[in-house]
């Protein structure tokens, strides 16, 4: 029981430290150190989101045609639509986000 403490204690340490790490890398990419830094707009990551998806999706369909054809395997069928699937619920949800955002913000006073 002593010994599952002490592991525990050492992968909260462990933990921390990531967590600090994580937060600087964090901090270094909303505030990047230069202002001569590229930006990027919104329009630009809903369009890398879009194709990213679109390319999911397309070879989720691939695979299962060549499963079908008998030239995948059932895993990689399973493994590629439930990648597209993942895919598609992500961009989903943003949608969904993006839309209340829009909603919330045609609400506000002028």
């Amino acid at each position: 029981m002593i010994e599952a403490l002490a592991s525990i204690s050492a992968f909260d340490k462990a933990g921390a430290a990531s967590r600090t790490e994580g937060t600087a890398a964090l901090q270094r990419a909303v505030m990047p150190a230069s202002s001569a830094a590229p930006t990027t707009d919104f329009a630009d990551v809903m369009a890398q989101l879009v194709s990213g998806v679109r390319t999911s999706v397309r070879t989720g369909e691939a695979t299962a045609i060549q499963g079908i054809k008998g030239n995948a395997s059932a895993q990689q069928v399973v493994e590629a639509v439930l990648s597209a699937e993942q895919s598609l619920q992500t961009a989903i949800a943003v949608r969904d986000k993006v839309v209340a955002a829009y909603l919330e913000l045609s609400r506000m006073p002028i």
